[in-house]
C-alpha cells in the first residue's frame, strides 16, 4: 500500500519535525539555565507535569488519527471526516478542563508532588506551571491537527508547523529571558504564544477541502456518539497508558528531587538530551500508526506486519548510528549547559549508559508496539506499559536509586529494565498474531 517514496515522504519530515522540537527544546533548556539551577530545576519538574498531560491529549488524538487512518484504509473518506471532528471535540473539552484545573490549583498540585524541594526552585515552577497550563487547550488542538494530517499520509504540514511554532518559542524566549529579565516566566510565555499561534494555523489549513480529512465548520461539530466510542476505545487506553507512563516518571522525579539541586539539574539536562537520542524511532513510530492503521483498515494483516518489522528495522538503524554520536560528543554537549562540576559529571555518566541501551533496546521497546496500537490493539500494549512502569521503573527505581545509594544513576538504569520487559511482552504478542482482526467496529 506503500511505496518507497510514499514512506520517505512520511518519514523524512516527521524526523525533521522531531529534530527541531527537541533542539528548540534544548536551546530553551540552555537559556533558563542562564538564569541559574533553581530556574532549570524548577521548569524541570513542571515539564515531567506538562508532558503527563500533553500526552493525554495526544493519546486522544492518536485514537482520532487511528480510526481516521482505518477508514481512510476501507475507502471511506466521509466517516475519515466525521471523526475527525469528533476528535476537535473531545480534546477541546477535555483540555478546557484540564487546563483549569491547573490554572487555578497549581500550587497545591507542585505542592502535593515535590514537597522536598527549596522554596527558590518551587518559585519558579509556580510562575512556570501558571503560564503553560494556560497553554493546554492550544498544544491539545494542534496535535490533534497534525495527528489527522499524518492519517492522511501528509506529515509535511506538522513540520511546517513545528518549525514556525519552534522559531517563535526560541524568539520569544531570547525577548523575555534576556531581553525582560523574566526567568522561567518568560519561558512560559513564550511557549504559550507560539501554541496559540500553531494552533490557529493547522486547524486553518484542516479546513481546505482538498484533504482528504477536512472540516467543513468549527461551528457545527456535531456530536455523534458511535464515533467518539470508536476513538475512545483507542484514545482512553493509550492516555491510561501515556498517563501512567508519565505519572511514573514523575514519581521518579519525586524520588531525584530528594537527591539534591544538581542530581534534579543533571537529570533534566540529561532527558533533553535523551529526547534527541530517540527522534528517529519516534518519528518512524509516528509513522507507523499511519501505515499500519491502512494496512488493517484494508484487512491487509500480512503486509501490517511486514511493515511493521521493515520499520522497526530502519528505526534501529538509524538509533544505532545516532547514538554512537551522541556517546562520542556527550561531554561537549553537557558543557553547553551551565551546571556545576558535581552536575555535569553526574549527567557525563547517565548519557553515556543511555546511548547504549538506547541503541540496542528502545526501538522495540517503543517503535515497534505501535503497530499493535495502530491495529486497535491498545489494551494488551496499555497492561504491559502499566505494569513495566510500577514493577520496573517506579519500583526498581527505589531499590537501585534510595536503597543500594546509585541515586539518579539508579533511576536511569531502572528504566532500561522497563525496557527490557517492555520488548519481551510486545515482541511475543506481535508473533502471536493476537492483535490482527481489531480493528474498529463497523458504523
Amino acid at each position: 500500500m506503500f511505496s518507497k517514496k510514499d514512506l520517505q515522504r512520511l518519514i523524512i519530515p516527521l524526523i525533521i519535525e522531531q529534530f527541531l522540537a527537541i533542539t528548540i527544546g534544548m536551546a530553551d533548556t540552555v537559556m533558563v539555565s542562564s538564569c541559574g539551577e533553581a530556574a532549570v530545576s524548577g521548569v524541570s519538574l513542571v515539564d515531567a507535569i506538562n508532558i503527563l498531560l500533553i500526552n493525554i491529549f495526544s493519546a486522544l488524538a492518536t485514537g482520532g488519527a487511528i480510526v481516521s487512518s482505518q477508514y481512510i484504509g476501507r475507502e471511506e473518506p466521509h466517516k475519515a471526516c466525521e471523526a475527525a471532528k469528533q476528535l476537535v471535540l473531545a480534546v477541546l473539552g477535555l483540555s478546557l478542563i484540564v487546563g483549569a484545573v491547573c490554572v487555578f490549583g497549581g500550587g497545591q498540585i507542585l505542592s502535593l508532588i515535590y514537597r522536598t524541594i527549596e522554596p527558590e526552585v518551587m518559585d519558579n515552577a509556580k510562575i512556570y506551571f501558571l503560564l503553560t497550563a494556560m497553554s493546554y487547550p492550544f498544544i491539545a488542538l494542534y496535535n490533534a491537527g497534525a495527528a489527522l494530517f499524518r492519517a492522511m499520509g501528509n506529515s509535511r504540514i506538522s513540520m511546517v508547523t513545528s518549525i514556525f511554532m519552534n522559531c517563535i518559542n526560541i524568539a520569544g524566549n531570547a525577548l523575555f529571558i534576556f531581553g525582560f529579565g523574566m526567568g522561567a516566566a518568560g519561558a512560559a510565555l513564550a511557549t504559550l504564544i507560539s501554541r496559540i499561534i500553531g494552533a490557529i494555523f493547522i486547524l486553518a489549513l484542516l479546513r481546505r477541502p482538498v484533504n482528504i480529512i477536512h472540516i467543513d465548520s468549527y461551528l457545527r461539530l456535531e456530536f455523534h456518539p458511535t464515533m467518539v466510542k470508536n476513538i475512545l476505545e483507542i484514545g482512553i487506553p493509550n492516555g491510561m497508558e501515556n498517563g501512567m507512563f508519565q505519572l511514573g516518571k514523575i514519581i521518579v522525579q519525586g524520588m531525584v528531587a530528594s537527591y539534591g539541586t544538581s542530581s534534579i539539574a543533571a537529570n533534566a539536562i540529561c532527558n533533553s538530551i535523551a529526547g534527541f537520542a530517540i527522534i528517529p524511532g519516534s518519528a518512524i513510530g509516528l509513522a507507523m500508526l499511519t501505515v499500519v492503521g491502512q494496512c488493517v483498515g484494508a484487512r491487509r494483516y500480512d503486509e501490517a506486519k511486514r511493515y511493521i518489522f521493515k520499520l522497526t528495522g530502519l528505526a534501529y538503524l538509524m538509533m544505532i548510528v545516532l547514538n554512537i554520536l551522541i556517546l562520542l560528543v556527550r561531554d561537549p554537549i553537557i558543557g553547553l549547559f551551565n551546571l556545576s562540576a558535581e552536575a555535569a559529571g553526574m549527567a557525563s555518566q547517565i548519557m553515556f549508559w543511555h546511548s547504549i541501551f538506547t541503541a540496542t533496546l528502545w526501538p522495540a521497546a517503543f517503535t515497534m508496539p505501535n503497530g499493535l496500537r495502530a491495529a486497535n490493539d491498545v489494551k494488551f500494549t496499555m497492561v504491559v506499559s502499566v505494569l513495566s512502569m510500577w514493577i520496573c521503573r517506579i519500583c526498581m527505581s527505589y531499590v537501585l536509586g534510595t536503597l543500594l545509594g546509585l541515586g539518579v544513576l539508579g533511576t536511569w538504569f531502572a528504566m532500561f529494565l522497563d525496557w527490557v520487559f517492555r520488548i519481551l511482552f510486545f515482541a511475543m504478542r506481535l508473533h502471536s498474531n493476537k492483535w490482527q482482526h481489531k480493528s474498529i467496529a463497523e458504523s
